[in-house]
């Protein structure tokens, strides 16, 4: 799934704002994609001048990153997260659809737990109603059962194909992602639930009602959505 993506100033501003709400002591998840990479540098600058965090990667790309940057790390298992600061690929009243990037199912886990999910974007990401393709994580063996279950919903199902090899795009968790397109999404927690209930779908990129703040970069500044 594919989107043209703001500038590289507007996604730093969005990542900086954010972890400007990042306080010493905190466990902080850390989101997957471009503007969330922002932040995990802001947090790493953050880190190399005495706040006193820790992370909780949500994918192997938002692990490494930490790494870089000096952000120590620890695991659901271990903490609780207090904030976590996570992208979207699209945003409509405080709605997301996420998941360009294959890593919705830890990211959604992570944000859930945590007890304040900031989003940060550019904004190109922001639409009146959300109409991207839903990427939905499936598992390997249920693609054709699921890609049944979705076109009786109304979607449109893809399965998403690598960039730099030949086959399926394969998530951290060893499934496959199906973009489906469902075009303008009226009632997206509706929806939410009907995804949710397919057999053989690990989790979907739609996160309804979970933002707390949309922290949007633009040429100016950053504007902050509640």
């Amino acid at each position: 799934m594919k989107q043209s993506g703001g500038t590289d100033e507007q996604k730093r501003r969005a990542g900086a704002r954010a972890a400007e709400a990042v306080d010493d002591g905190m466990v902080v998840g850390l989101g997957t994609g471009s503007t969330a990479a922002a932040a995990i540098r802001a947090l790493g600058r953050e880190v190399d001048a005495g706040l006193d965090v820790r992370g909780i990667p949500t994918s192997y790309q938002s692990r490494q990153l930490a790494r870089e940057v000096g952000i120590p790390l620890t695991t659901l298992e271990d903490a609780t997260p207090d904030v976590a600061v996570d992208g979207a690929d699209q945003v409509a009243d405080g709605d997301l659809i996420k998941g360009g990037g294959a890593a919705h199912a830890r990211e959604k886990l992570v944000d859930a737990a945590a007890d304040r999910f900031l989003v940060v974007v550019d904004e190109t990401k922001r639409a009146r109603t959300l109409d991207l393709a839903v990427p939905v994580e499936v598992l390997p063996d249920a693609v054709p059962v699921v890609n049944a279950d979705l076109r009786a919903l109304g979607g449109e199902p893809t399965l998403r194909d690598a960039e730099r090899k030949d086959g399926p795009v394969v998530t951290d968790n060893g499934n496959l992602v199906v973009d489906c397109e469902f075009g303008a999404i009226a009632a997206p927690e509706a929806l939410a639930a009907d995804l949710a209930a397919v057999p053989g779908v690990v989790e979907h990129g739609l996160f309804v009602g979970m933002a707390d703040a949309v922290y949007v970069g633009t040429d100016d500044g950053v504007e902050v959505l509640k």
